[in-house]
């Protein structure tokens, strides 16, 4: 299994719609990714750091895909369309990470 998690770095001054990232962006993600191995999409707002201060991040998406290759070719074939609703939520440039999940 691997997952692609995508997070937001806190700034300040920059917007973050979390309503329409947890529902509107969520579905998009679902419905264009599902035949290409998306198992599941989580989503967190983050809240505070591990002392309570001010997080890193606003918030993440941890999407699980059956391969890497799944991802990859659902990218290919929607990514652009995908990458492009980012401007409807969030002025703020995501950072990526793809990890291979431990069994």
């Amino acid at each position: 299994m691997i997952r692609i998690t995508v997070s937001y770095p806190n700034a300040e001054g920059k917007r973050f719609d979390q309503a329409y990232y947890q529902s509107t962006h969520r579905q998009l993600l679902m419905g264009r990714l599902a035949a290409h191995g998306l198992q599941r999409v989580e989503m967190d707002k983050a809240l505070a750091d591990g002392a309570g201060g001010q997080p890193a991040v606003v918030a993440c998406a941890h999407m699980i895909f059956t391969d890497l290759a799944g991802f990859q070719a659902g990218m290919a074939a929607h990514g652009r369309e995908i990458m492009g609703d980012v401007a409807q939520y969030t002025d703020i440039a995501p950072d990526v990470l793809i990890s291979e999940m431990a069994p």
